[in-house]
């Protein structure tokens, strides 16, 4: 009889032992994922980001986002934060879409000189503008902007060669859409044609940026046409904007509404 009540015992002490064990062993692992599932802020790629291109130019562009993911899943080295101290480095390399952007892909000298991706068919030009010709500095690589031609318009007037003869003639200052629906490929350093050392002087040169967008050949070459013969200003173009290129803007006109 003592033998048996023994042997009960030691089986409720031992299942207590189990038991007590199973529970500890639980609520650790609870802890664990608890700890686990903490989320953490990183920043994912959901545009390219060209080498060159600033950090905060990146997320201010839409180029870079913040989401949250679970503390475990967390990427070594991710970049979690964008402070004062790191906004103003460059992405060293070009960044694809969909890549949890590591910190050590920004900083302060890109590797290389590598060419900026320029879309199949398309050729990549610069134009240098200033501040307030290019939107401030809310134009950024992925923006798709208006492209205005201020120029000197000419007129038809009759020659002394023959009847019926014309020669152009200066006409008054025109402004007029050169280009309605313009894709940035990149902005300042991420440029394919540097700037050179005469560009500019003093105030001048520091008071511009360079520009360099994607364009079919022709539309290229019409651009070109313009830098040389006229004066460019660009502008933020909205999703839902309707843009006239037969409208020309001369002062005479300026004041009317349409």
């Amino acid at each position: 009889m003592a033998r048996r009540i023994i042997a009960l015992l030691a089986a409720a002490l031992i299942a207590v032992i189990g038991v007590t064990a199973v529970l500890i062993y639980v609520r650790g692992a609870d802890a664990r994922a608890i700890q686990g599932a903490e989320p953490r802020t990183v920043y994912v790629s959901e545009k390219p980001i060209p080498v060159g291109t600033a950090l905060v130019d990146a997320v201010r562009g839409g180029m870079l986002v913040k989401t949250s993911v679970a503390a475990k899943a967390f990427p070594e080295g991710a970049l979690s934060e964008v402070t004062e101290a790191n906004q103003q480095l460059v992405a060293i390399t070009d960044i694809g879409v969909g890549e949890y952007v590591l910190a050590a892909r920004f900083g302060t000298t890109p590797s290389g000189r590598k060419a900026i991706s320029v879309p199949a068919g398309q050729v990549g030009i610069s134009i240098r503008l200033e501040d307030p010709a290019r939107v401030g500095s809310f134009v950024t690589p992925g923006s798709r902007i208006v492209i205005f031609d201020t120029f000197q318009s000419s007129t038809a007037r009759p020659t002394q060669s023959g009847a019926g003869a014309t020669a152009a003639a200066e006409g008054p200052i025109a402004t007029r859409v050169l280009l309605d629906d313009v894709f940035v490929i990149g902005m300042g350093g991420t440029s394919l044609t540097p700037a050179t050392a005469d560009a500019g002087s003093g105030a001048a040169a520091n008071n511009s940026f360079l520009l360099t967008v994607a364009l079919s050949p022709d539309d290229a070459t019409r651009l070109v046409q313009a830098l040389r013969t006229g004066q460019l200003y660009a502008g933020l173009r909205g999703a839902d904007a309707t843009v006239d290129l037969t409208y020309v803007v001369t002062e005479a006109n300026v004041f009317e509404k349409r």
